[in-house]
């Protein structure tokens, strides 16, 4: 799956970006894969250069030679998926601290949540604004793809979700993508993160979890149907 730039939905969290960048030397949107985040960015804060960590040089190089590689951003710079990278948080740390009244130098974005804002906490703490960019909310969506009532346009929701590209994109096939993106999420995101043997019982999980959306979470009979203790 890629992130789509060419057409341009605007975001109810643009103004509270824009404040950010104008208020801390460096922020960090986070929220889901597919969420936004990357679009937003690139067309909000247009005078920042963007790079990506999920290239496997621009990583590299990174990784490999920090400082050279902070030396090439220039002076404002979006750094996608930074978790990838996460020892470069401490040379942008020096770096910040040099220029601390020069606001917005860094802008991070990760779709890693917990890991990344344990590492930023962890190493900017006091210097970086933190923001969570998740789907459209309802009024975002109904500005993405009108309809004629508001039942119809939560009937699209329904059927759709909320995420960007399946709501916009009629002609995608939204059992499919969604497919894809829970596949991605355990390969990518789950197994990097926990300690997790079954993919196969873990997405039974997310299946019991979603049967449950708005009932009260009664641990001890979720952790019967998985077939698990309470304290799994």
């Amino acid at each position: 799956m890629h992130t789509c730039i060419c057409e341009i939905h605007h975001r109810d969290i643009e103004p509270l970006i824009r404040e950010g960048v104008a208020t801390f030397p460096c922020i960090a949107v986070t929220g889901p894969r597919q969420s936004g985040r990357s679009t937003l960015l690139i067309h909000t804060l247009k005078g920042h250069k963007y790079v990506t960590l999920d290239d496997p040089v621009t990583r590299k190089q990174a990784i490999s030679d920090p400082q050279l590689f902070l030396d090439t951003l220039g002076t404002k710079v979006i750094i996608d998926e930074i978790q990838l990278a996460p020892q470069l948080l401490s040379y942008v740390k020096i770096r910040v601290d040099a220029a601390r009244s020069v606001k917005g130098q860094f802008v991070f974005t990760g779709s890693q949540q917990f890991s990344l804002i344990k590492n930023l906490g962890d190493s900017l703490a006091g210097r970086i604004g933190l923001f969570d960019l998740l789907p459209f909310s309802f009024d975002e969506m109904r500005k993405a793809a009108p309809r004629k009532t508001v039942s119809e346009s939560f009937v699209h929701a329904a059927l759709r979700g909320l995420y960007p590209e399946p709501v916009t994109d009629a002609a995608i096939n939204a059992e499919r993508w969604f497919g894809s993106y829970v596949q991605t999420y355990l390969e990518r995101d789950v197994r990097s993160i926990y300690n997790i043997g079954n993919l196969r019982d873990f997405q039974r999980f997310m299946q019991l979890l979603a049967g449950r959306a708005g009932q009260l979470l009664n641990l001890s009979s979720f952790a019967s149907d998985l077939g698990v203790r309470v304290s799994t």
